[in-house]
């Protein structure tokens, strides 16, 4: 969720902080796509199965749904800012740089993560897909026609 937080954060004029100096990739997931992936999993619950042993194997899979293309954190930065100003987000010339601060890995964080998606094709064909710029645009469309509006 760090493009909304992101985008309360520029809208009040305060920094958001970028760990690990933006040195990191995360797998942004557009909303639609994590419904989609989820409605196709409901749709279709597992079977009851038995163990080599002859007892039932519990009938529960997990997925990962998630995008598995990671972005550099400094590009979804900037193509959010871009993105909020197209939309009237924020104003025309707003600088993002001058409200981003570059700040150490937190904790416990890690410098990439990504989605692996395979059990979620191979099982339902499905693979979210939607790119992040043409996510961030429809946020930002989103985002100022309900909030802004």
């Amino acid at each position: 969720m760090a493009y909304f937080s992101f985008t309360e954060k520029l809208r009040r004029g305060e920094k958001i902080k970028i760990f690990n100096y933006g040195n990191c990739r995360r797998d942004f997931t557009y909303v639609d796509d994590i419904v989609e992936g989820i409605r196709r999993v409901m749709l279709s619950a597992p079977v009851l199965e038995k163990g080599s042993d002859g007892l039932p194997v519990p009938p529960y899979r997990v997925y990962n749904i998630g995008n598995s293309s990671p972005e550099n954190l400094l590009d979804f930065v900037r193509i959010l800012g871009e993105e909020l100003t197209d939309a009237g987000v924020l104003p025309e010339g707003f600088d993002v740089d001058a409200h981003s601060e570059l700040v150490p890995m937190q904790p416990g964080d890690v410098p990439v993560t990504y989605a692996d998606t395979d059990p979620l094709f191979r099982d339902f064909g499905f693979r979210p897909s939607t790119d992040l710029r043409t996510g961030l645009r429809r946020f930002a469309r989103w985002y100022r026609d309900f909030y802004l509006n």
